[in-house]
């Protein structure tokens, strides 16, 4: 036979510049659990209400603790900083690109950065994308895990493809971490989808 050369499709080669972007930025890939525990949404101030709630629950679960998968990315990277910061590590950057229902990255951090270094890491994957002349920032309120008056949604096209801000100070304690944390979280279907 005629032997061929493999190569990445689209979406792999835009998630790989994705990650080197981050990296680049400072920030080391964390690998989480898919499994989760129910008390993560009380944990992070989700409403009762809330569609993240509907999680598929294990029939064959290692306890309690991982008896639902993820319907949110967040958790496992705030659980990493909080076990960063109480090793009493001075700061910690840390990103995942993860599958909940869609896949997506997640991006956290705390220390010697602050929401506008976390911006800049957005903002320069944007720009690495294509994307920042069309990629627009307003504030975003209903976040309940985030700060109201910290966070921002990421809008490109006029469309919402993620957020960035500040973590909520009552989401903090209930991770046992002692300072400012940051996140950010991008939608990577929507990213692939309009990169340029």
């Amino acid at each position: 036979g005629t032997p061929t050369v493999g190569k990445r499709t689209y979406a792999q080669s835009i998630t790989a510049l994705v990650k080197d972007t981050v990296i680049a930025n400072g920030l080391c890939e964390a690998m989480t659990y898919s499994f989760e525990s129910p008390k993560v949404f009380d944990k992070l101030l989700i409403p009762a209400d809330s569609d993240l709630r509907k999680a598929i629950v294990i029939s064959n679960p290692l306890g309690e603790d991982f008896s639902i998968m993820r319907t949110v990315s967040f958790n496992g990277i705030l659980t990493s900083l909080a076990t960063n910061y109480n090793r009493r590590n001075e700061s910690a950057g840390l990103f995942e690109v993860a599958k909940v229902y869609i896949p997506t990255l997640t991006m956290g951090m705390y220390g010697n950065m602050d929401f506008y270094d976390l911006k800049g890491i957005v903002e320069h994957l944007m720009h690495v994308l294509g994307m920042s002349k069309v990629a627009e920032y307003v504030t975003e309120k209903s976040l309940p895990w985030m700060h109201p008056g910290r966070t921002a949604s990421v809008i490109v096209n006029g469309e919402s493809i993620g957020y960035l801000g500040e973590v909520h100070p009552a989401v903090l304690k209930n991770y046992g971490i002692g300072t400012r944390a940051y996140l950010a979280v991008l939608d990577m279907e929507k990213v692939i989808a309009n990169a340029n």
